[in-house]
Order: structure tokens, then sequence, then C-alpha cells
């Protein structure tokens, strides 16, 4: 690559119970446009992790982790989040400069209530788990198939499932029960988040529906944040037979607002009988 030429980074980001693995399809559209992409593993999500040190970690860390990375690279990343990531990024943006935050399909920040019986639901059931918020939480498979991929074909989500790991109960808790987290860890103030926002979610999704989703990107002011609706699509974005629309739609976004691979060439001008104009390509 010739000097002078960097390439916006775009670096995606886990939910709940996954690893960076999750896009190794949904990326690819991102790389044949021409953006460097990354998809690292939040603290303690390789397999075989030290469960007790996992226990003890939380969002703030997740965070951490993911600010620290962005800015090791070159230049401001967009920063893609799914699900519990979607949170992670909104978390992280705040500490270090991004060129934009993409949120498929994201855990709600402190402070956005739940909007539908089956969020209700779902914390009903995790108050049935004990003191889950000391321990790491096994992925289970029921659940998994019920809630998140459900639309995939009952083969791809047995081999979907088998990828995932176990997941820090305090970080589901200060996510997913966020009024009883006295820390607020899982506050995201929208003013110190100084990035153009998408949020994308699937009219199906159960886990975190559209209908949250649309309150997490109304907190942003004026046009800094857009939504969009997948009306079939449920939990998984990144992995159900729409995929590619999605990545498609973002990547649209970011073209829109002038996101791009490589900084634009400057137009050169040339003199003609009416003046100075564009010259051609």
């Amino acid at each position: 690559m010739s000097r002078g030429k960097i390439v916006t980074p775009v670096v995606f980001v886990h939910g709940a119970f996954c690893g960076g693995w999750a896009f190794d399809a949904f990326r690819e559209p991102f790389e044949t446009a021409g953006f460097e992409t990354h998809a690292p593993n939040l603290p303690h999500h390789e397999r075989g992790a030290d469960l007790e040190q996992l226990a003890q970690t939380g969002l703030k860390d997740y965070a951490h982790a993911v600010a620290l990375y962005a800015r090791n690279l070159r230049a401001p990343p967009v920063l893609v989040g799914h699900s519990l990531g979607g949170l992670v990024s909104q978390l992280a943006s705040i500490h270090t400069p991004i060129a934009g935050l993409v949120l498929l399909a994201p855990s709600a920040p402190w402070g956005v209530p739940p909007t539908t019986l089956d969020e209700h639901s779902n914390h009903f059931g995790l108050s049935l788990l004990g003191d889950y918020w000391r321990r790491a939480v096994p992925p289970d498979y029921r659940v998994a198939r019920a809630t998140t991929l459900d639309r995939l074909a009952r083969e791809d989500a047995r081999k979907t499932f088998a990828r995932f790991v176990p997941e820090s109960g305090r970080a589901i808790r200060e996510a997913v029960q966020w009024w009883l987290d006295h820390s607020m860890a899982s506050q995201a103030p929208v003013y110190r988040i100084n990035a153009p926002v998408l949020g994308l979610a699937g009219g199906k999704d159960r886990v975190n529906p559209s209908s949250t989703v649309r309150r997490v990107i109304a907190r942003f002011p004026g046009d800094q944040a857009h939504f969009h609706e997948f009306p079939e699509m449920s939990h998984w974005l990144v992995g159900e037979p729409e995929a590619a629309d999605v990545a498609q739609m973002t990547l649209r976004w970011f073209e829109a607002r002038d996101i791009l691979p490589k900084p634009a060439k400057p137009k050169r001008k040339q003199l003609s009988l009416f003046g100075w104009r564009e010259a051609p390509v």
C-alpha cells in the first residue's frame, strides 16, 4: 500500500456467548469494498478461557478493550457492534475517536426500558438462575435456538451454536438488568459519542426487538442517527439469509456519509473558455 493512502478500518464487535468468528462471512462485503476489517474477541471469549476471570469481567472491561484496540489502529475506525457488542461499541466510542457507529440489534444502554413482553420474560428467566452475576454463564442451545438462531436451518444452527462460549454473568446483568446495577456500567451518554450512528433491527427479534432499538436510536439528537428495520429478520443479523442485505445497506450508509475505504482524491480542475471546471476522470 502506498504511503498516504490509509484504509479506513472497520472493527466488528461480537455479542454475548460469541467471538470474532461471528463476522466471518458478514465482513466479506466490507473487505471486497476495500475496507480493512478487524473482528477481535472480547476479553476471555476464546475457547478454553479462564472462567473465573470471565466471571469478574464487566461491560467497562469489554469497552476499554475495544477502545484500546481501536486506538492502536492507523485511523479512527467504524465500530460495528452486534447485540451486546452494540452496547459495548457505544461505551467504547465514549473513550476513543471513531469514524462511525453501526448498531446491529444492539442491547439497550442504561435507562432505556424494555418495550415488549419477550424482554420482560427474558429478565424473569435470568432471575431464575440465582446469583448468575457471580459466575460465568454457559450457553444454552434451547434458548439460542428459540431467540437468536431461530431463522437458521437446524444444521446451521447447531454448527453455529457449537462455537458459542460462556459469557460473563456480571456483564449480562449490567446490560439486561441494568436497573439492578448501582455502578451504571451500561450508561452511554449520547453527548459523548461524536460520530454518525446507524441502527438496524430485525422485525422478528425477540432479544432486542425493533421497538427497543428505535428507542436506543431516538436518544441521539438531530440527524446524527438513523434507523432501519428488516421486517423478516430476527436477532442473528450477521448470519441470517438476508445478512448480505444488512451489509450492503451499511456500505451504502458509509458512502452517503463519506466514510470511504481510502481518502477521496481531490478533483482536478482545468481552465476552459467558461472558467475553471472539474477535469474529466
